[in-house]
């Protein structure tokens, strides 16, 4: 179950190698073109590294949109380097020296795993696989039948291959490995049949009530745990995180010995009772308003993005009536200099023409002013300051910690979204600019450039 270093010195995966294995890769006819012009390894999706005397996986990082691998038929001990393959679908480590499964965290997409003919003795470290349709474990060292039931997590798995392995000996192996995978479609290379699936359900039964239950209780607390972690989320986004409810005045008073001794100045207790929930039902005053202007906010970010694309798509459409009235006047000027009947006329015309591009330069310029006065309404001083002192002031009667961090949040927030606008709008209008002179310029030179037929005799 292992495979027998060659006589030659064992290989570590480098530059050099991948190299030549990508360019093995391509016909023969264009093999040559491929080494002149040099190989993008971003581009590269499938790589063949079989039959190699690999001893250590290494310096796979720049192929980060690979998507099917084959290391099969080397001398690899272990699973490693292979975090940025994350694009992976397809990996083949059969045929090598693996004892332990690890290293596969990162390939999330991961749908063909092969790790026949290895020296593997448990099913483990697979958990983030859960695309998995296809796992080739043949010829291995799995001992024990319940190593199966580690599999039940991965819900796409349909093509199960255990041949090989010192469990296939026992005598239930086919029954227990069906009941406990229901949803196999292949097993060992074989179809499994309807009838045993039944004989397996009806052999199982009593044993997999219990781990069903489980599961499903399992399931059920992910699930849970799931959408408080989405709801934290929400709440983290509106800056109003772990305010409904004590979880602040708790955390407060966690550490604080001293607190602890105003329970026995007089007429302490009531306070002491009272302070708790009033503390409380502050922080779910706040962590309404939060989300309620958590909505707000959005609803204005929307709007804005609304009114800033329709106000350009009004620019360029306006934009493009200029250009389509200048380009039809245009024609009809050049063909007048084309065909004038004397040099003072042809002047005169392209006279008439070179005032017609100003006038188109100015009204397309006019424009992009326009869209740039607009978007400078943003970045008021003057707007922002008063934003900031209302949102100062209502704060104020809140603790100082809590106002720290919706302040700075909403800061840190505001200052995204304004600078991202601001700063998408400066690029565009760049641009803009940049093609109004380059067709200006252009416009000008067809003018200067345009040749005069000769008089009609």
């Amino acid at each position: 179950m292992s495979q027998l270093y060659d006589s030659t010195e064992p290989n570590v995966i480098d530059d050099e190698m991948v190299q030549k294995a990508i360019e093995e890769q391509y016909p023969e006819d264009i093999r040559t073109l491929v080494k002149s012009e040099g190989i993008d390894f971003k581009d590269v999706t499938e790589l063949q590294l079989s039959f190699r005397n690999i001893l250590q996986i290494d310096n796979l990082w720049q192929l980060e949109n690979l998507t099917k691998l084959q290391l099969d038929n080397n001398v690899i001990e272990k699973i490693e380097a292979l975090e940025s393959l994350v694009h992976l679908v397809w990996l083949d480590l059969s045929f090598n020296n693996i004892e332990v499964i690890e290293g596969l965290d990162a390939l999330v997409k991961l749908q063909d795993l092969s790790l026949y003919n290895n020296r593997i003795s448990r099913i483990e470290h697979m958990d983030t696989l859960q695309e998995l349709q296809i796992f080739s474990i043949g010829k291995n060292n799995l001992a024990t039948l319940e190593d199966v039931i580690y599999l039940r997590r991965f819900k796409n798995l349909r093509t199960l291959n255990l041949t090989g392995n010192p469990l296939c000996q026992d005598e239930q192996y086919t029954l227990f490995v069906v009941a406990y995978l229901p949803d196999l479609v292949y097993l060992d290379f074989k179809l499994v049949r309807d009838t045993t699936r039944e004989a397996a359900v009806l052999k199982y039964r009593d044993a997999m009530e219990p781990l069903e239950h489980e599961e499903a209780q399992a399931l059920a607390q992910l699930e849970e745990n799931q959408a408080k972690q989405e709801e934290l989320e929400y709440h983290r986004t509106a800056f109003v995180e772990y305010l409904n409810g004590s979880f602040l005045f708790d955390d407060m008073f966690a550490e604080d010995t001293e607190a602890a001794k105003l329970a026995h100045l007089p007429e302490a207790g009531d306070l002491l009772q009272a302070y708790p929930k009033e503390f409380v039902s502050v922080c779910e005053n706040l962590f309404n308003y939060g989300l309620k202007e958590y909505g707000k906010r959005e609803a204005e970010v929307s709007d804005f993005y609304e009114g800033l694309n329709e106000a350009l798509t009004a620019n360029q459409q306006e934009g493009r009536t200029i250009i389509l009235d200048f380009e039809s006047r245009n024609k009809t000027r050049l063909d007048e200099i084309h065909d004038a009947s004397s040099d003072d006329t042809a002047e005169s015309k392209r006279a008439e023409c070179k005032e017609d591009i100003l006038q188109l330069s100015e009204a397309l310029m006019t424009l992009e002013i326009q869209i740039a006065d607009q978007l400078e309404l943003l970045m008021d001083k003057n707007a922002l300051v008063n934003a900031l002192n209302m949102s100062h002031s209502i704060r104020l009667r809140k603790i100082n910690k809590r106002e720290s961090d919706i302040l700075s949040n909403t800061y840190r927030w505001q200052a995204l979204v304004t600078d991202k606008a601001f700063q998408d709008e400066i690029d565009r209008n760049r641009d803009r600019v940049r093609e109004i002179i380059q067709y200006i310029d252009n416009l000008q030179e067809e003018v200067d450039n345009i040749e005069i037929l000769e008089l009609m005799e």
